[in-house]
């Protein structure tokens, strides 16, 4: 859910957050009031006394949000459906100040789904930021990881950080360009 109007919470029990755009994180107590600004891919920004924070996910209760619902596959899933359900985890990636994901802002260069010697799977990616000093580069890095490693049969998400090429607004998708009236 994105929307240019805002919902209003209250924080129901203290709730680690992180600060947008700094990367800080910091615990918000129990009582806290504010606004949902942005609910995208399963975590939240959420706007507090002038500051914007990004809840987690797993956290969705303290502003009385339900979790998602855990990802499966069929026990025999090819390397096909895997890479496929990478794509669409990665969709679910979102930076807490724009309301595009990750792939369709051009931030992921390559998606990669191998086999270890135990049968499990791991996935390599590779992507970049809008800007290289974002504060939320590490969030956003560790977001990539913890939703890849949701994807049953994946043991591990290796997600490396690259400046080359340099991000620029020609690497979006054409709905993200017309959604920040860059088209």
């Amino acid at each position: 859910m994105y929307s240019r109007s805002s919902e209003p919470v209250r924080f129901e029990r203290d709730c680690t957050a992180v600060l947008v755009p700094q990367g800080d994180v910091v615990t918000l107590p129990a009582g806290s009031i504010g606004y949902i600004t942005q609910a995208l891919g399963g975590s939240y920004t959420v706007f507090i006394e002038g500051n914007l924070f990004r809840i987690a996910g797993e956290d969705g209760d303290a502003i009385g949000k339900e979790p998602t619902e855990p990802l499966s596959l069929p026990d025999d899933a090819s390397d096909d459906a895997v890479e496929k359900l990478v794509w669409q985890q990665l969709r679910t990636c979102f930076d807490p100040e724009i309301p595009i994901n990750v792939v369709d802002l051009g931030l992921v260069y390559e998606a990669q789904v191998t086999h270890r010697d135990d049968g499990s799977r791991l996935v390599e990616v590779k992507m970049t930021l809008t800007a290289p000093g974002c504060g939320m580069g590490d969030i956003l890095v560790d977001d990539v990881r913890s939703k890849l490693e949701m994807i049953p049969t994946v043991a591990e998400a290796d997600v490396e950080l690259v400046f080359d090429p340099p991000w620029n607004r020609n690497m979006m998708s054409d709905s993200a360009k017309l959604e920040t009236g860059m088209l």
